[in-house]
């Protein structure tokens, strides 16, 4: 069941590339983008990481990899991105330019 905070397959498609790959040994219980909606979810709600909803990853899996991508500043570039995007949505010019 989505949520308000999922994204959409269009946002989907800007914010893949930008999450670390790794080399898996074994097959993922949950994807990537089913990880990163439990985040949304948490941020967006503000609930304990432990309350996230039982259609969502287990808390554990999600605050872990949010732990790591934190750590690996891909919050923080994700950010970035997306936020370029809407400048240019709004034809302004980047950040950082006169």
């Amino acid at each position: 069941m989505p949520y308000s905070s999922s994204l959409t397959d269009k946002e989907w498609g800007i914010i893949e590339p930008l999450l670390p790959k790794k080399k898996r040994t074994k097959p993922q219980t949950w994807s990537k983008r089913e990880i990163l909606d439990g985040v949304l979810y948490q941020l967006k709600n503000g609930c304990n990481w432990c309350d996230l909803p039982t259609d969502l990853p287990p808390y554990s899996t999600v605050f872990w990899h949010y732990k790591q991508w934190r750590a690996e500043g891909v919050i923080e570039e994700i950010r970035d991105v997306l936020h370029g995007k809407v400048r240019q949505q709004i034809k302004k010019k980047p950040n950082g330019q006169p």
